[in-house]
């Protein structure tokens, strides 16, 4: 905890800036935190908590279920408000760069900043996690945007880049076969699965769009999850992923015991499924949202990982509640 502390006090430590959330998993071995304010604030406080991390963390010695690449793993910059997609793109690049030189950090540009675009999904840059890292920047196309060209062990490399709201969304199966999490994951995410058949390799497209799944199992929780990034909540919402799951979790005898959200997520995403419960049972929609709000809570069996408090896991409170709203 002293090391999470300290890089959340690096962000505190620039004014204008609030820290609306820290999400620690202990399995996960990964700590996500959401903070928020003037676009050149938070920029200062991005690089301060990178140069943070980069002080206190030793990839040699992490270990842990979630793919990443580096101390930092990723940073993403998310316009909310009075910044445009463009503008959020150059502060990306500013900060990418000073983090190159400054730090010394090989710096790869994803998303709305790519560089190209086989390097604009984080799975792809990703891929081969931090072990074969240093031998995938040798590799044609992968040089890093900033920094050096190679590999230090011991903060590894970062993603940064500008990108719209994405949802972290898991959900826990009353499981612990990795297996089962990854027959949902292969067939619920927007790129679908291989398989082979009479000696060829089909592909099968997944069944949600804007959505990014692995299966694992999370140690803490003693139980098999299946792991999503929610790229576009309005084409893909957390209640569509839960359907689907409900049904994929079905053919193999496993059922959902539980969901967790990673960070923030949009008002709308719970009114939606709140509502849905309502117009399921042919029941009146109450105009009280924080009665829909506490039904889809329910629904998506958010109480039951760990705790959900609605105004500091819904986006619009926790801004409302930092006076950026």
């Amino acid at each position: 905890m002293n090391k999470i502390n300290a890089i959340a006090d690096a962000i505190q430590s620039v004014s204008g800036v609030h820290l609306l959330n820290v999400d620690i998993s202990a399995a996960a071995n990964r700590t996500v935190m959401t903070f928020a304010g003037e676009p050149d604030a938070v920029v200062a406080a991005a690089y301060e908590a990178i140069k943070k991390a980069a002080e206190l963390i030793d990839m040699q010695q992490q270990a842990g279920v979630h793919p990443r690449i580096g101390a930092t793993d990723v940073c993403p910059l998310v316009p909310l408000a009075g910044i445009t997609m463009d503008e959020a793109v150059k502060y990306s690049q500013q900060l990418g760069a000073r983090v190159g030189t400054e730090l010394n950090i090989p710096v790869y540009l994803y998303e709305h900043s790519a560089s190209a675009p086989h390097r604009r999904a984080l799975p792809d840059i990703r891929k081969g996690q931090y072990e074969g890292m240093a031998a995938k920047m040798q590799q044609p196309g992968w040089a890093p945007d900033y920094g050096p060209a190679t590999f230090t062990p011991s903060t590894g490399a970062t993603v940064i880049g500008a990108r719209d709201i994405l949802v972290a969304f898991n959900i826990s199966l009353n499981t612990t076969d990795v297996t089962k999490a990854n027959y949902i994951a292969d067939r619920i995410r927007e790129r679908g699965f291989n398989e082979t058949v009479d000696n060829k390799k089909v592909h099968h497209p997944g069944l949600l769009t804007h959505l990014r799944a692995i299966g694992w199992y999370m140690a803490d929780l003693e139980c098999a999850q299946v792991s999503m990034n929610l790229l576009d909540y309005r084409e893909t919402s957390p209640l569509k992923v839960w359907e689907a799951c409900t049904a994929l979790a079905a053919e193999v005898n496993v059922t959902l015991a539980g969901s967790e959200l990673i960070g923030l997520m949009p008002e709308r995403c719970l009114l939606e499924a709140g509502t849905f419960t309502y117009m399921e049972h042919e029941e009146e929609i109450p105009q009280d949202e924080t009665i829909i709000i506490h039904r889809a809570i329910e629904l998506l069996g958010l109480q039951k990982v760990k705790t959900f408090d609605p105004q500091k896991h819904i986006l619009e409170y926790s801004l409302q509640h930092a006076g950026l709203l």
